[in-house]
């Protein structure tokens, strides 16, 4: 979470467009006229890589293409070459299916029939599992060749498990954080506690900051239902907040539920500090970059795994000032204390989900079920140098064995049951 994925994604895919095509590739193909898809999960990811590559290319002679949900963009504009411009799917369609659009960002929007390329050699797809393994196919297919594939994920996962999973790629981690950037500060925040915390929150506000609160729920719950009685909802905590500790500040609010419209005008007012604190639902967990929010308030923390709390704490690791995180919650359960004094002690993202392979078991991984990992599996994984074993034997069999659904049945019945269940690339 914030080491640089977006850096990376941008430099890989201005070369892969500005490069000449390797002998003996179709010579329709000129210098200059290979393609890259950019694929997120989420429009707001979707637009903030928009922004990110217009800023890191914008002196450049290089056209940006953005097709999501809600509309396309192009940058640059014709009648200001410093500002995108917002156009018509049926023309942007068209200038990247003739080629003058060499970098296209988007949802999975990407995948329609109505996006053809016309020479597609790079694919990215930022959190690629949050994408189904069909999407991630037909966007490789939209080309004659297969392109050439960068599959990034913020979502820290122990490194068993990462080479079990993407044991066919070549996996490169970014373990340092860019200079200048700090390390978060996280604290657990019991019954009790919570003035402190709001005095310290204010206290940025003060120094111009601005904050996120973040409330596992959009609305209150139907009191009937006991189980959501303690979970508190965006909408009524943010009056709660500006009707009782933050009266001075501007509070927004930000939930799944919004149109794209009103997603944007909110983030638009954030970006632009109109407003100090935003309430929102887990739907910032990826894609917000706003500098100068240093602090991060998760109400009901323990309705949150590991992994997904490390994410959340990364919006505000996106600046050179300090940054806080406060994991709130009234549990008095032994196992949730332990796994939130593992989120403010982990050195890392890595560390980060050891912890939670540990806690979790064979059970919940990263708030899904991991449906082709028995317990018996999950126990193996933990155990690297079987799981490199493994990985060998399996590439072995299947080397010298190609037609591995005749020489073993079985094995292979196995192997495609595990694919319809599993994502893999």
């Amino acid at each position: 979470v914030g080491s640089g994925k977006t850096a990376v994604a941008a430099t890989t895919a201005y070369a892969v467009a500005t490069s000449r095509p390797p002998e003996g590739m179709d010579k329709k193909i000129e210098y200059g006229n290979l393609q890259v898809a950019n694929m997120a999960p989420t429009e707001i990811l979707a637009k903030q890589h928009f922004e990110s590559f217009i800023e890191y290319f914008q002196h450049l002679p290089i056209q940006i293409g953005l097709i999501t949900g809600s509309g396309c963009m192009k940058f640059p504009s014709k009648s200001d070459p410093t500002k995108p411009t917002k156009i018509s799917k049926a023309q942007l369609t068209k200038w990247i299916a003739n080629g003058e659009i060499p970098i296209v960002i988007g949802t999975h929007s990407l995948i329609y029939k109505s996006v053809e390329f016309k020479h597609l050699a790079y694919v990215i797809i930022d959190e690629q599992h949050r994408f189904g393994t069909n999407q991630r196919k037909k966007l490789a297919k939209k080309d004659s060749r297969l392109p050439h594939l960068l599959s990034m994920t913020a979502t820290p996962i122990p490194r068993t498990l990462a080479l079990t999973i993407y044991g066919d790629l070549d996996i490169t981690l970014l373990e340092e954080m860019p200079a200048g950037r700090k390390a978060v500060k996280t604290t657990i925040v019991g019954p009790g506690q919570s003035k402190e915390m709001y005095d310290h929150v204010r206290s940025e506000l003060e120094a111009g900051r601005q904050a996120y609160v973040i409330c596992p729920r959009i609305e209150e719950p139907d009191p009937d239902k006991q189980t959501a009685l303690n979970m508190k909802s965006v909408i009524a905590e943010a009056k709660r907040l500006k009707k009782d500790v933050f009266q001075e500040w501007n509070i927004g609010v930000l939930h799944g539920k919004m149109t794209p419209a009103e997603k944007d005008k909110i983030m638009n007012e954030f970006n632009a500090h109109k407003i100090d604190i935003l309430c929102a639902t887990s739907v910032v967990e990826v894609g917000v970059n706003v500098p100068n929010a240093t602090n991060i308030i998760i109400e009901g923390a323990e309705r949150f795994g590991l992994a997904q709390l490390h994410q959340l704490r990364g919006r505000v690791i996106r600046g050179t000032h300090q940054p806080y995180c406060f994991a709130v919650t009234d549990s008095k359960s032994d196992k949730t204390r332990d796994r939130l004094k593992a989120l403010a002690t982990a050195k890392n993202g890595f560390e980060l989900a050891e912890h939670d392979l540990q806690f979790r078991g064979g059970g919940e991984l990263y708030g899904g079920k991991q449906s082709g990992l028995s317990d018996l599996g999950m126990e193996a994984i933990r155990n690297l140098k079987l799981v490199e074993a493994a990985r060998n034997e399996a590439r072995h069999l299947v080397e010298t064995h190609p037609e591995l659904s005749k020489d073993f049945p079985l094995i292979a019945e196995r192997v495609a049951r595990i694919g319809e269940v599993l994502h893999m690339e």
